[in-house]
């Protein structure tokens, strides 16, 4: 991911969660669901993403990611919130709902 799209996406008014994760990462894979579920609960009101540390390693070494999954929010530019490990679906809505 370019530097400039992962700046346009995080720019946004709307809320961005980004999850962090690696394709041989169990704890990763446990997270696939929830995160499927969250973006079907929280509709247009907030973009959702995953990105490879694998394929993104200069922007994760950017962003300090040290152990995945590693969960931000940022909005208009701004990380709001940020967490490692599984996250709870309520947790992160909770987060999300806190922007919208």
């Amino acid at each position: 991911m370019s530097k400039s799209s992962f700046k346009d996406i995080i720019n946004s008014d709307k809320p961005v969660l980004i999850d962090f994760y690696a394709d041989w990462c169990g704890p990763c894979k446990a997270m696939t669901p929830i995160i499927s579920d969250l973006k079907s609960n929280m509709g247009d009101k907030a973009r959702i993403l995953k990105i490879d540390v694998d394929r993104n390693p200069e922007l994760s070494a950017k962003l300090g990611i040290q152990s995945i999954p590693t969960v931000m929010i940022f909005q208009q530019g701004e990380l709001k919130w940020k967490a490692m490990g599984v996250q709870s679906l309520h947790t992160m809505e909770q987060q999300l709902n806190a922007l919208v």
